[in-house]
């Protein structure tokens, strides 16, 4: 099993029950994925498997893996702690658990959490947007997406490449560039790549750890909330923080977009698996998620424009791609925002089934080469774990 998204390894936890409940634990998993880490698998999913359960960090290990499940096979030799038993030194409670076993105990003293974190300042500039609502935009070159390209996720992430014979970075990356112009060449040549945006800009203001969405700019009448974990220790950040509170009578406006590159790109990388094509399939597909990825910092980009803070960026796209610009963007699945179900309320917030994005009843998007998120002006919007 592979998990892409926060939300896959509580997948992997409910398929790992089933397989279980089914008696099917004489079957070995393997469990990879940019969501998973060993400790998650090997510490706590082994503990929930009946089985053999395993850790692929990349196809190779993965390989490892089956070649060694082969050869016991074959040889009809056991290894009982091959893959059962909990692997690696005590690590200890994880840090997230001492927050909130920290968090609990000050509640039994009668201790609460802030309502709000005393760091995050409340004189900062708020900038009125220049609509409120959603609108969409389809036509976008793909060539002026692709100049957005973290050029390191994709070929050492995505694709797998790596340095040869003592390259330096710069040549490193020179080299792959040329195989970039032709899978992009033919993206173009055969329309795989449709990039189009829902977004928009809607009155909001911090009602604790919820975030108000107002139907219009006479804050009379609630659309929506969104909720955000706070920090259980110290700043105690939360999400809502970052914008004026319903309390302080003053108006503010949160940002909000739906990027996608279209079903043609899942299509056809569909296809080049189904016939077994898998280098073409490695390629088209990991273009097609950075080529999202690319879309939501390009339109970020222009949601900054509009406001009118763009000249704050930072004078280069690695800068970019490290937050140095204002404010924060926050997709959902991560820490600080972690309810995919609010995926729901964003493509039905912008009227994403105008760019034929729709939500899956496990909160995924679909297309796959899509995201959502939440624009954050405030200066100190960057990122953190809650």
């Amino acid at each position: 099993m592979s998990g892409l998204l926060v939300k896959s390894t509580l997948i992997m936890r409910d398929n790992l029950d089933e397989l279980n409940r089914r008696g099917l634990s004489h079957i070995p998993v393997i469990l990879g994925g940019a969501a998973l880490t060993r400790t998650y698998v090997e510490r706590d999913l082994r503990q929930v498997f009946d089985g053999r359960l395993f850790y692929g960090k990349d196809a190779f290990e993965g390989l490892r893996t089956m070649d060694r499940l082969v050869e016991l096979s074959r040889s009809g030799e056991d290894d009982p702690d091959f893959g059962t038993v909990v692997g690696g030194r005590d690590l200890g409670p994880r840090r997230s658990e001492m927050r909130k076993l920290a968090a609990a105990e000050a509640r039994e003293r009668g201790e609460e959490l802030p309502a709000r974190s005393p760091e995050v300042v409340t004189d900062n500039p708020v900038f009125v947007p220049p609509f409120v609502g959603s609108r969409v935009a389809k036509g976008m070159s793909v060539d002026d997406v692709a100049t957005y390209l973290n050029e390191t996720a994709l070929f050492r992430n995505q694709w797998g490449f790596r340095p040869e014979s003592g390259e330096d970075d710069p040549s490193f990356k020179e080299r792959i560039r040329r195989l970039l112009r032709e899978q992009l060449a033919t993206a173009k040549a055969e329309q795989l790549l449709v990039p189009q945006v829902a977004w928009g800009h809607f009155a909001a203001n911090a009602d604790g750890d919820e975030l108000v969405i107002f139907k219009d700019d006479s804050r009379s009448s609630e659309l929506m909330r969104f909720s955000f974990p706070r920090q259980t220790e110290e700043p105690w950040l939360c999400i809502s923080d970052f914008f004026r509170s319903v309390a302080s009578g003053e108006p503010d406006w949160a940002s909000f977009q739906v990027v996608t590159m279209g079903s043609r790109v899942s299509e056809e990388a569909a296809r080049l698996f189904a016939e077994d094509e898998y280098q073409q399939y490695l390629y088209l597909h990991g273009l097609g998620v950075e080529m999202a990825e690319a879309l939501a910092e390009y339109w970020h980009r222009r949601i900054r424009e509009e406001l009118g803070f763009a000249e704050e960026d930072g004078p280069t796209l690695t800068g970019l791609f490290r937050q140095k610009y204002r404010g924060g963007r926050y997709s959902w699945g991560y820490p600080a925002c972690p309810n995919l179900e609010d995926n729901a309320k964003v493509v039905d917030l912008l009227g994403a089934d105008r760019i034929g994005v729709v939500v899956s009843e496990g909160f995924q998007l679909h297309p796959e080469q899509s995201t959502t998120a939440i624009i954050c002006h405030h200066p100190q919007a960057k990122y953190f774990v809650a």
